[in-house]
């Protein structure tokens, strides 16, 4: 499945554990679904309120990095997802999303 099939899917809480399932990193999953609770968010809309966020706000150095990651992995779409998670996690522990006033997501955007 393609990366953008996954994200509309995302909403779908099942399919987004499976999802999370699929990129075989537990931690990286906990840590999602701890960071979305004190925002009533599920994983799913966690991880599309991450992808928002980095297309957002991401700076010419994480889209390098996105790009890297990319070619080195043998699935794109996965690669993109964990990327982009672990970016908004970051972001999110640091209080840095500027736009985002230091929340999980941008509901608006």
């Amino acid at each position: 499945m393609v990366l953008g099939q996954v994200l509309e899917r995302l909403g779908d809480e099942a399919f987004a554990a499976e999802t999370l399932v699929a990129l075989e990193d537990l931690n990286l999953m906990v840590e999602v679904e701890k960071a979305g609770r004190p925002f009533g968010e599920g994983i799913g809309e966690y991880a599309a309120g991450a992808s928002r966020r980095f297309a957002q706000l991401a700076s010419d150095e994480d889209w390098l990095a996105l790009m890297t990651a990319l070619e080195r992995a043998d699935d794109a779409g996965t690669a993109c997802l964990k990327h982009m998670l672990e970016w908004s996690l970051r972001h999110d522990a640091e209080g840095t999303d500027e736009g985002c006033g230091g929340q999980c997501t941008c509901k608006g955007s």
